[in-house]
């Protein structure tokens, strides 16, 4: 099947494109953009990978769906187009920036400005039906975005993968911790961010892990 993706990511994910399961997921999503309005517009679908390459990669956040309201998703987890106001979550995020590392909160919740520098901001699920969220789970995305984070975790080294909240930390669970470094921690929900997702220092620790690894440090 052929999809527009970035050509790295093509490369490494062709064979799943061509499985039954991604077959019938596609013919879902197809009618789901024809017949109702789903998030993010389609031609922004696969922008986390087309934001940052397979070899630029250097972290990897994991979100599970897109923003199910008005012009909020654009294809990377948590981020949402500039002039949006910030949904709580990504206010906790920013806040947790601040304090761990004194960066000001932003203007922008626009995060295309990580994806730039090698973080991979991926949702489980990349699409959703208008104000229902969860609405496009279970149809096989999750089978995809399994597949790409094996690509990393085996093909890559010294990646750092943020995995909030126990839907992330499951679909993370086989990641080898002797060849890349997991940072786990309750979600940046208002209804969890208290109980150990503020505090967690994950920004500095994951650039602390790319220096010695000899990297780049992430400009949060």
């Amino acid at each position: 099947m052929e999809v527009r993706i970035e050509s790295s990511w093509k490369q490494r994910l062709q064979n799943e494109f061509d499985k039954d399961y991604f077959v019938r997921l596609t013919d879902f999503v197809r009618s789901e953009y024809a017949k109702t309005t789903v998030y993010p517009p389609g031609s922004q679908m696969f922008n986390a990978f087309d934001a940052c390459p397979f070899d630029r990669v250097k972290v990897v956040i994991l979100g599970q769906d897109p923003y199910h309201e008005p012009r909020q998703a654009h294809g990377l987890c948590f981020s949402v187009n500039d002039g949006i106001p910030f949904p709580p979550s990504l206010q906790n995020i920013f806040k947790e920036i601040h304090d761990d590392l004194g960066i000001p909160v932003p203007r922008s919740g626009n995060l295309t400005r990580w994806a730039d520098q090698g973080v991979l901001l991926l949702n489980a699920t990349l699409t959703v039906r208008a104000h229902q969220a969860g609405s496009h789970q279970n149809r096989g995305w999750e089978q995809f975005t399994d597949a790409v984070i094996h690509r990393l975790a085996e093909e890559r080294e010294n990646l750092v993968f943020i995995l909030w909240g126990s839907y992330a930390q499951r679909k993370g669970d086989f990641i080898d911790r002797n060849k890349h470094l997991v940072l786990q921690s309750p979600h940046p929900s208002p209804l969890s961010a208290h109980r150990g997702f503020f505090g967690n220092k994950h920004f500095s620790k994951a650039n602390e892990y790319l220096i010695a690894h000899g990297k780049e440090p992430v400009q949060w």
